[in-house]
């Protein structure tokens, strides 16, 4: 089994990787394989609407192959779980992890569907809660279990390196890694079973 984790920050080795890492590293402690994907600080698209992912050449990738959206898209083909972590930036995630999240959902909700996620926020004080919250809804509406921990996915740190001094923050990651463990194993046993999903009926309210 492995978990991708995305690293929203432009900072390569920030607090955003510090959290993330404590999670990997306990994933891996638990016999999971993980791998940290940085996003980088090279321009990320905004989805444009094209709808190429879905009628275009290539559907079930965005049109953008310049940034890592698609390689995300590949990766989670073999991937059996998600975390996607960001800091936050005026009590809202990093633009390029918000970016990202919605291009690869919209491209291929097929490769992350019925998929366990979980999302890592990192403040120097306020607005953890509702980055936290935005990051989460969009695995929501993909149908994905979203794994849960002691307290939200949040750790506090300003200067990089400062996170690793957050002791209940880095205790929060490593509950979370076991109890994504926990998860994974349930459904590597088989015993999950999906139940059949219904035709999608949209109400739009308009007459």
């Amino acid at each position: 089994m492995k978990v991708l984790l995305i690293n929203g920050s432009p900072r390569k080795e920030g607090n955003t990787y510090v959290a993330l890492n404590e999670a990997a590293q306990q994933l891996q402690r638990n016999g999971i394989d993980t791998e940290i994907l940085w996003l980088g600080t090279q321009a990320v698209h905004g989805c444009i609407s094209c709808q190429k992912c879905r009628q275009g050449d290539t559907p079930g990738h965005c049109v953008f192959n310049d940034d890592p959206c698609n390689q995300i898209i590949d990766s989670m083909k073999q991937a059996d779980a998600i975390i996607i972590g960001a800091p936050v930036y005026w009590g809202q995630p990093a633009a390029q992890a918000m970016a990202i999240q919605q291009r690869m959902l919209y491209a291929a909700a097929d490769n992350f569907k019925g998929k366990p996620a979980a999302v890592v926020c990192v403040c120097r004080r306020g607005g953890a809660t509702a980055a936290f919250q935005t990051l989460q809804m969009p695995f929501q509406m993909c149908s994905m279990p979203i794994v849960t921990s002691q307290y939200w996915n949040i750790a506090y740190g300003r200067e990089p390196g400062q996170a690793s001094l957050d002791s209940e923050g880095m205790q929060t990651m490593r509950t979370l890694a076991n109890n994504m463990t926990v998860m994974l194993q349930k459904y590597a046993t088989g015993t999950a079973i999906q139940p059949q999903a219904e035709e999608w009926q949209p109400t739009h309210f308009i007459r």
